[in-house]
């Protein structure tokens, strides 16, 4: 695609653990100009570092609007004018979903339309990446680890439903209107910034906690059997961005995961081997418990890696000592936060 001026990126879920870390790494390593979306009572803890940048106009350009909301959809599109879109906003709690189900499938499918509805009517030529989830695959059977992009879908909570119906809608913009639109289905990824409600985030968060004497020395946990596989976030917007650069097929759709695999119990081990604190216990909390769970997330990730060569370069040990150091300086700035 050729640019007579910086190229500019829309990112909707601009303030999440993932979009500021795209927004980041697209500063440092391309010349774009990063548009952003988010809801005018968004949290901006993500991108206070590039507040001046806004303030400044410099390459960051804020655009409010909401998912829900047809017509700021539209205006913040509009608006932004963008060569390439990142659509990372979403309901994103699996947990959060068995008690809000509705709001969860108008956020993520219908927000998804109203997205390429907008960018099919202003810029149809741009390079969409649309975020799905790997939690569409759901219960899948050991015989058919790892789980390539043809294994059927079978949607373990709402959340995960609604993400099926973002991924077929982005595929369907691509057949419908030969639109540029890919789809990734991105497994566990995780490090600073990453919100307190997923597991290895909160169990970072309690420790931090119990560092600061905030709670007990006793992390409350959910199902510590699931087995997961670990990707750091910053590897993971380097694979965004690769995935829109590196020859882009619409109607692609990729897994893309890490290559650390364990039960999340192994994880918060690793964690609380990382405490300062000695002797700190471990307790299930029935509330953390999902009433299914999506327990065997391995992927195959080869049409991805072999497509664009990415691969990741953050061990995991780094992704959880970051992700706790995190928490420590959050937490050092104000200990007034919930336990969750």
């Amino acid at each position: 695609m050729a640019h007579a001026s910086p190229p500019r990126v829309f990112i909707t879920g601009l303030t999440g653990m993932v979009g500021s870390h795209l927004a980041d790494h697209l500063l440092a390593h391309t010349d774009w100009e990063v548009h952003g979306l988010l809801r005018w009572r968004s949290p901006l803890d993500n991108i206070e570092h590039l507040i001046p940048r806004v303030n400044q106009r410099d390459r960051v350009f804020l655009h409010y609007g909401d998912l829900r909301d047809e017509m700021s959809i539209d205006t913040a599109v509009r608006s932004a004018m963008p060569d390439y879109v990142f659509h990372l906003a979403a309901q994103s709690n699996p947990k959060t979903s068995f008690s809000a189900p509705i709001d969860t499938l108008d956020t993520n499918i219908q927000g998804t339309t109203r997205v390429l509805e907008a960018v099919h009517r202003h810029r149809p030529d741009a390079v969409v990446h649309v975020c799905a989830s790997s939690e569409v695959f759901g219960r899948v059977p050991r015989e058919k680890l790892p789980i390539d992009e043809e294994c059927n879908f079978h949607p373990a909570s709402p959340y995960a439903i609604s993400k099926v119906g973002t991924d077929l809608v982005g595929r369907f913009y691509a057949e419908a209107y030969g639109m540029t639109a890919m789809v990734t289905r991105m497994f566990t990824h995780t490090g600073p910034r990453r919100g307190d409600v997923f597991a290895e985030s909160s169990f970072a968060k309690q420790i931090a906690m119990v560092e600061h004497g905030l709670l007990p020395p006793v992390i409350k946990v959910g199902n510590l059997d699931s087995l997961r596989t670990y990707l750091d976030v910053r590897d993971a917007v380097q694979a965004y961005h690769m995935l829109v650069t590196v020859n882009p097929q619409g109607g692609a759709y990729y897994n893309i995961g890490g290559t650390h695999i364990c039960k999340v119990g192994d994880m918060l081990d690793n964690l609380i081997g990382l405490s300062t604190v000695s002797g700190i216990r471990v307790e299930v909390d029935p509330d953390r418990l999902r009433p299914i769970d999506a327990d065997l997330q391995l992927p195959d990730t080869r049409k991805f890696t072999e497509h664009t060569g990415w691969s990741p370069t953050i061990p995991f040990e780094r992704t959880m000592a970051d992700l706790l150091d995190y928490w420590r300086g959050r937490i050092a700035v104000n200990p007034n936060v919930l336990s969750r």
